[in-house]
């Protein structure tokens, strides 16, 4: 009997599903399945499916500054519903998700064999995931300053 890859499994689950969204439930329910497996990797498997993932489990996503900073918005949103409703769990999920992220992009930056523009690319994002980190709710008004700053003379 040969033994499945996570990957092979997740696909097996998701054939007999009609879902629209990864939410909380079938988050924890994926990772009960799929155990052991790091967050990180089921937010990876789960995002090349294409399904909207509710946070903080769709994570920070880096492959745009776009995505970064709708990601980021996302979370923001997530950590003030926890905040206001006393829910510490979640908002420490909400952070400790945007301190993993920080912390990928940060050793991406310092990482010589990557192309030098992706670093300094990384190194900016690493720049926004701390201002994010320090008072989630001015980032929304501090990415618009730092967009027109960064694209004006």
């Amino acid at each position: 009997m040969s033994r499945k890859s996570k990957k092979q499994r997740l696909e097996e689950f998701l054939q007999g599903q009609e879902l629209k969204a990864i939410s909380e439930e079938r988050w924890r329910e994926l990772a009960a399945l799929l155990a052991p497996i790091s967050e990180n990797y089921l937010r990876d498997l789960l995002q090349a499916t294409g399904l909207p993932i509710t946070q903080p489990f769709g994570g920070v996503r880096q492959s745009s500054f776009e995505d970064l900073e709708t990601s980021l918005l996302e979370m923001e949103k997530e950590y003030s519903k926890a905040v206001a409703s006393h829910d510490r769990k979640r908002a420490i999920a909400c952070r400790r998700t945007v301190i993993q992220a920080k912390d990928r992009a940060r050793l991406i930056s310092r990482n010589q064999k990557v192309d030098s523009e992706k670093r300094r690319q990384r190194a900016e994002m690493v720049e926004w995931m701390l201002v994010w980190l320090e008072n989630p709710g001015i980032f929304e008004s501090w990415v618009a300053l730092r967009k027109k700053a960064v694209t004006c003379p």
